[in-house]
């Protein structure tokens, strides 16, 4: 599925949690398809279960992913329902980077840009 950096600074859970979102993100996993179990994954990338476990925890508050006891978990279905705290949440790290951007002389127009063609690769723009 994926292959984690033991070089990386940042710690494995993060590095899955993800990696998850943007196979997600990007239509890898689709909507209800089963993510691997944590055992599974576990012994796919031979790192810790609990690991895994927390990632899948992470995922799941984020509204990534639901589980089903005894079934697994699953990729959460897009709809029109926005999780406000999540978007208040990226909404003031968005803030936090144009700032630091603008610190860097980063040109509002090039910004600007940037989103625009993020929104163009994802198909999502709402214009």
């Amino acid at each position: 599925m994926f292959q984690l950096d033991f070089k990386d600074r940042r710690p494995l859970y993060e590095q899955i949690k993800e990696k998850m979102k943007f196979l997600m993100i990007n239509g890898v996993l689709k909507a209800n398809e089963k993510i691997p179990s944590v055992r599974e994954l576990a012994q796919t990338l031979t790192i810790n279960p609990n690991t895994i476990q927390k990632s899948y925890k992470d995922l799941e508050t984020e509204g990534f992913i639901y589980s089903i006891r005894g079934k697994g978990s699953f990729v959460t279905p897009l709809d029109n329902t926005v999780n406000q705290g999540r978007c208040n949440e990226l909404m003031a790290e968005l803030e936090r980077i144009a700032a630091e951007l603008m610190y860097l002389n980063v040109q509002k127009e090039q910004l600007i840009r940037c989103i625009d063609a993020i929104f163009q690769k994802g198909g999502n723009n709402t214009e």
